[in-house]
Formats: structure tokens, sequence, C-alpha cells
């Protein structure tokens, strides 16, 4: 399995020289089977924007799995030329929420609100909604799971291929679900379904533990919460991703030197965008 990020902020994209390091796009990770190019997009944050530089000019024929529909992962659906052409196949899923899937996505991406809707995407479009539990998707095998997160039904991702996993929790608030043991959230059980012995957790980090108190009401996790959730359930290497839109490359690093000080067993990497994973 190869992980592209192409997006790793979260809330709003960060234009900037301070932010150039880790990347100023929203949340988006291609996922490829080994030798092959990407067929499964986790999110469509403005970072799809980058998806054509993995497929040397061809349409992008697979599935885009939205974990929620908030702005920061949708935003890139009409800006990335590998989707919105004659030649794209693309199959769209989003949570269930009791609505058809392309109108619920229509809400934020019709007039007047932006130009054109969903079903304008050029290509061959299908929308469609999806249920917790486990699924064939592209060759893989995924698992979504519910997570807490303010503001809609928010999904978080397991990608097998059989031989390597990634979890993909890019915006979850375990602090809803109580404390849990170190002040920072629950280890809950959909969290540990979808994170249990996998190679790489990618999981939302976007605060300090200084700022939870003030703001984890929002839906967003400390980048402590991240490390501890992956001692806690065996995984090797964290990925802390969904940076908060006004933390500097500088301090997104001085986070993660922190973290990383406190949780030894595990390895504490900043989520950059532009990063590739190759695993098993």
């Amino acid at each position: 399995m190869r992980v592209h990020l192409l997006g790793v902020r979260g809330s709003t994209p960060c234009p900037g020289p301070e932010f150039v390091a880790v990347g100023g796009h929203t949340s988006c990770v291609a996922v490829a089977h080994d030798g092959e190019r990407p067929a499964l997009v986790l999110d469509a944050g403005t970072g799809l924007r980058l998806l054509p530089g993995l497929l040397d000019g061809d349409p992008f024929v697979g599935t885009v799995l939205l974990g929620h529909l908030h702005w920061d992962h949708t935003q890139g659906l009409p800006f990335c030329p590998s989707i919105d052409r004659e030649d794209a196949v693309v199959r769209l899923l989003l949570p269930e929420q009791g609505e058809d899937a392309g109108a619920l996505l229509a809400r934020a991406m019709s007039p007047p609100h932006f130009p054109i809707g969903p079903h304008d995407l050029r290509g061959a479009w299908s929308f469609a909604n999806l249920d917790p539990g486990w699924h064939d998707v592209e060759g893989f095998r995924v698992l979504a799971a519910e997570v807490p997160h303010k503001g809609g039904r928010t999904f978080g991702f397991r990608v097998e291929d059989g031989s390597s996993a990634i979890a993909y929790l890019s915006d979850h608030a375990p602090q809803e679900l109580g404390p849990g043991p170190h002040g920072w959230g629950e280890y809950h059980e959909a969290a540990l379904a979808l994170v249990d012995g996998v190679d790489v957790l990618i999981h939302d980090a976007q605060y300090t533990l200084a700022e939870l108190p003030a703001r984890g009401a929002f839906g967003h996790a400390a980048a402590e919460y991240a490390a501890g959730l992956a001692s806690y359930a065996g995984v090797r290497r964290v990925l802390l991703f969904h940076h908060d839109p006004a933390r500097t490359d500088v301090q997104v690093d001085e986070l993660a030197s922190t973290v990383a000080a406190r949780h030894p067993d595990v390895e504490v990497d900043v989520a950059r965008q532009g990063m590739a994973l190759d695993l098993g």
C-alpha cells in the first residue's frame, strides 16, 4: 500500500511562507495498491488539487470516501482536473444521514453558494450513502466507524490491503465521551476498532492540551490524544494531522516534539503535504 498525503490542514487553507514546510491544503489522502496509481481518496479538501500529479495526466477512476461534509473536506471537488473531465469515473460515498447523498452534498455546492452542483461535474459520477461496517472498496477492505465530531455524522476509516493497514481519523472529539484515563478523551470502542494494530495512525491533532478546555467543544482532539491512542492500541507510528490553520510550521514541529517526548513507545511524526508512505 502506498499512501499520499495531499492535504493535512484543518478548518481552512492557510497560505504563506510560515506554513510551507507542513503545507496549507486541507484534508485529502490518496491510497494506492503497490505499483499502481491511487484509486481510493479519503476526503476531498483542497489537497485534492494535487491528485493530478499522481496520475500522469490520466483521469481518476476510483472512489472518494468523505468522512463528513464540512467545507474543508469537500472544497477540492470542483477544482481537481483529474475528477472533473469527461473520461473520469468517480464513485463518491458519504456517511448515511437519511437523505440522498447527492442532494446532501449539493446543500453547500450549488447556486447561490457555488456556480455548479455535484451533478454538474464532468465524467461518470455516482453518489451514494455509506453505512458503518466493513466494505470492499477498490480492492481494499475498509472499515467505516462513527466517531464524535461536532456538526454532522462523521466516520473514521481503517484501510487494509491484506499486508498492511492504516487508520484515518481526521476529525475526532473523543472528549465528548468523557475525559478518559488521561483527561484528553476516551479511548472508545469505535476508535479502538479503527486503530487496533495498524501500521500507521493518521489522526486529528488540531489542539494542544492547553487549548483543549476552551476549544474542545469545536469538535477536534489534542495531539496528546493521538499519541495516547496509538500507544493504547499498539500502533507503532502516528502522524499528527488536521493541523490548526493558525499553527506555523515551527509551532507544529514544537508540538510534535513535546508529544513525542511524553510517548517514547510511539514514533510521533508530523503529517506533511506531499509525504508518501510505503507500507507492507
